[in-house]
C-alpha cells in the first residue's frame, strides 16, 4: 500500500512535525557542535536509558568475545554516537556537499575501477549494510549524476515516508518497496540500472542462511540472484567517515562479475555467503560505525545447522 493509500492518523502528524522540527533544529547547528553533542548522546543513550541494551550486548559478546565488558560498552556508546551524527550529516549534506565540490568531502578508493562500473552498460547491483553512512553514499552517488533505485520496506508514517521519499528523489535516489515491486525491479535492470540494497537485511526462517560474523543469518535469495541470472556485477559498497562530519571514505571491497565470476560461486549460497564474508570485513574494520541494535541474528535455522562458509574465491574481481 502506497503512502497516498494509507490511512493518516493523528500520531503520525505529531511524528512529522517533531521529525520536521528537529531536522530543522539539527541543520542550524555547526557540525562541531554535533559532533560534541553526539559524544553526550552516545552516553546517554548506552548507559543512562540503556536503550537496545541486551540486543546490543548479545550481538558485541557473540562478534567480539575477546574484549572486556568494558571495551563493548564502549563501543556501544560509539554507535550511538555514530548514529547521532549520521543524522546531522543527511540533514546538512544537502546544503553542503553539490556537484561542483563533492570532492572536498569524499574520498573515492579504486576510483577507475568503480567509475567504470558505475558507467557499465549492464545491470549493477550495489550491496552494502547497516555500516557508516549508507544514507549519504546514495545521496553521493545521485550527486555525481548516477540515479539508483534502492529496495526499502515503506516507513508505517505515511506522511514521513512521502517526505523522505521526495527528498531522495529529488537527489536521483528512487525507492522501490520491497514486496509488489518485482514488475518495475525487472524494468530497471532490463534497461542497465544500478539497484542498491542493504545486505544484512533478515529474510525470515525461508531465506538463504549463511554464516554472518559466526553465526547464522537469513539472507534475501534475490541478491544473488541478481548477479546470477541478470548478469549484473555485485559490487560490495560502503560509506564510511573519516576525518571527522561528512569527511567519507567511499570504497568497493569486492565485485562479483558474472563475465568473470569464480566457479565456486555460481550459485546463490556461495554467492551469499562471499558478499557477506565482504561485509564482514569491512564492518571489523569500523565496528563503531555497524548498528549493532540492529536484530540482524533473530533467529535459527528450523534444522538447526550452521550454514558452511562457502570456498573463498580466488579473485572475485579485485576491488579492494
Amino acid at each position: 500500500m502506497s503512502a497516498e493509500t494509507r490511512p493518516v492518523r493523528p500520531r503520525h502528524y505529531a511524528e512529522y512535525f517533531a521529525t520536521r522540527i528537529i531536522i530543522a533544529l539539527l541543520q542550524m547547528l555547526p557540525l562541531s557542535w554535533c559532533e560534541r553533542l553526539g559524544n553526550k548522546v552516545g552516553w546517554l543513550m548506552a548507559d543512562v536509558f540503556k536503550f537496545r541494551y541486551a540486543t546490543i550486548h548479545d550481538n558485541l559478546s557473540h562478534v567480539f568475545p575477546e574484549k572486556t565488558k568494558d571495551e563493548r560498552q564502549q563501543l556501544n556508546r560509539a554507535m550511538w554516537s555514530h548514529l547521532f551524527l549520521m543524522v546531522c550529516e543527511i540533514a546538512q549534506a544537502p546544503r553542503k556537499i553539490h556537484c561542483t565540490n563533492w570532492r572536498d568531502y569524499v574520498d573515492i578508493r579504486d576510483k577507475r575501477h568503480v567509475t567504470g562500473y558505475q558507467l557499465d552498460w549492464r545491470p549493477r547491483v550495489m550491496v552494502g549494510g547497516h555500516l557508516g553512512n549508507f544514507e549519504q553514499a546514495v545521496y553521493l552517488t545521485g550527486v555525481v549524476g548516477v540515479p539508483t533505485y534502492a529496495i526499502a520496506r515503506p516507513l508505517d508514517n505515511p506522511l514521513l515516508d512521502k517526505w523522505i521519499q521526495s527528498f531522495r528523489e529529488s537527489r536521483g535516489q528512487f525507492i522501490l518497496p520491497t514486496s509488489g515491486s518485482a514488475t518495475e525491479i525487472q524494468r530497471v535492470l532490463d534497461a542497465g540500472g544500478l539497484i542498491s540494497l542493504l545486505g544484512d537485511q533478515h529474510a525470515g526462517n525461508k531465506g538463504c542462511w549463511v554464516d554472518f560474523m559466526g553465526r547464522p543469518a537469513s539472507c534475501h535469495k534475490a541478491v544473488a540472484l541478481f548477479t546470477l541470472t541478470q548478469q549484473a556485477p555485485m559490487l560490495v559498497s560502503y560509506c564510511v567517515r573519516k576525518g571527522g562530519p561528512l569527511r567519507t571514505e567511499v570504497g568497493c571491497i569486492g565485485i562479483a562479475d558474472p563475465h568473470d565470476l569464480d566457479p565456486a560461486l555460481r550459485d546463490v549460497r556461495s554467492l551469499t555467503q562471499w558478499y557477506n564474508d565482504r561485509l564482514e570485513e569491512v564492518i571489523r574494520r569500523y565496528p563503531e560505525q555497524y548498528w549493532w541494535m540492529h536484530r540482524r541474528w533473530k533467529e535459527k535455522p528450523r534444522r538447526g545447522k550452521q550454514r558452511k562458509r562457502g570456498p573463498k574465491p580466488v579473485n572475485a574481481n579485485k576491488a579492494a
